[in-house]
């Protein structure tokens, strides 16, 4: 018997393409970015409106999203196994366009052996890139329980942290340390006490401990700050995030720099001018909620690159 493949649903697909290429003309030349190629969705229609000389350079450390990539022969596209950090090795001022989608691929979600979902049992893992770094497992099997409790209560914004730290120590030290996801959510359901109306005891960990392992946040600020550089004035940054601490990091990002910043220590001098001009904030409709609930809790934020490069 054959497994069905995994099917993704690319979240504000429409949206964020015309946001990105806005104001390119009719057939966008230039070099763009898709900073987290996924399943590539957002590449392929990208690559569906540009023109003959338009380029889409993307980005990804899932070794399946390397391979699905290799499936798109146009010769005008490139994939990058590493993450949107990397925007950084770009030339300055290269791209005409950068777009970031921070969720996580319903393939990765529904594959039970990679360990990101409380709803199949599979190994404790969650990397996005397997061929490199620790899992989940080989964290929890040896952090304190004061570590444990500042990632969940950070990342995960669990108000039960502390327990739930003191539960998994426990257990490790009583049956040895947890391997799998079934393990992890049996254990978790112990340890909260009371959980918002059909919401699952154990999401707020999962992400707490996947956003952690995969350094999420630390490398969304530096793909941030990479976008600054390669960008040309006029060139757009999109991002979709799909919860609040994304969203609060590029909400924070996109208006820091869309104003004049003045040095207090020199206050007769000119102050730094704004690098990017907030244009929109956009949720999905509610057809597209319906069509994929996964698609709730997504906002994706729009900005463009002034022309000032110092």
């Amino acid at each position: 018997m054959t497994s069905t493949p995994l099917q993704h649903t690319t979240v504000l697909l429409e949206e964020a393409v015309d946001a990105l290429l806005g104001g390119a003309g009719p057939e966008p030349a230039g070099t763009w970015v898709d900073g987290t190629f996924g399943r590539g969705g957002h590449s392929r229609r990208i690559l569906l409106r540009l023109g003959p000389q338009g380029r889409l350079v993307a980005f990804d450390k899932d070794p399946e999203a390397i391979a699905e990539a290799t499936r798109i022969t146009d010769a005008r596209f490139s994939i990058r196994h590493e993450g949107f950090r990397h925007l950084a090795d770009l030339p300055p001022a290269s791209a005409a366009g950068v777009l970031m989608d921070l969720g996580v691929s319903s393939p990765q979600i529904d594959s039970p052996e990679r360990g990101f979902s409380f709803r199949f049992d599979g190994p404790l893992d969650m990397r996005m890139d397997t061929t490199r770094g620790e899992s989940v497992a080989d964290w929890l099997a040896t952090a304190e329980v004061g570590q444990i409790a500042e990632v969940i209560r950070d990342y995960g914004e669990e108000r039960f942290a502390g327990p739930i730290a003191k539960a998994i120590v426990a257990r490790r030290e009583e049956r040895g340390p947890l391997a799998t996801t079934a393990e992890l959510a049996d254990l978790v359901a112990g340890a909260v006490k009371t959980r918002e109306p059909g919401q699952n005891p154990a999401t707020r960990t999962f992400q707490a401990l996947r956003i952690f392992i995969n350094a999420e946040l630390e490398e969304l600020q530096q793909a941030l700050e990479a976008s600054l550089s390669v960008l040309q004035p006029g060139g757009r940054l999109v991002v979709i995030s799909f919860h609040s601490l994304e969203d609060r990091i590029v909400k924070q990002f996109i208006a820091k720099h869309s104003k004049e910043v003045y040095d207090r220590r020199a206050p007769f001098a000119l102050p730094q001018a704004m690098k990017l001009v907030a244009l929109d904030r956009i949720k999905p409709s509610a057809a597209e909620v319906e069509a994929n609930p996964r698609a709730r809790s997504a906002i994706m934020r729009v900005a463009e690159r002034t022309g000032v490069t110092a």
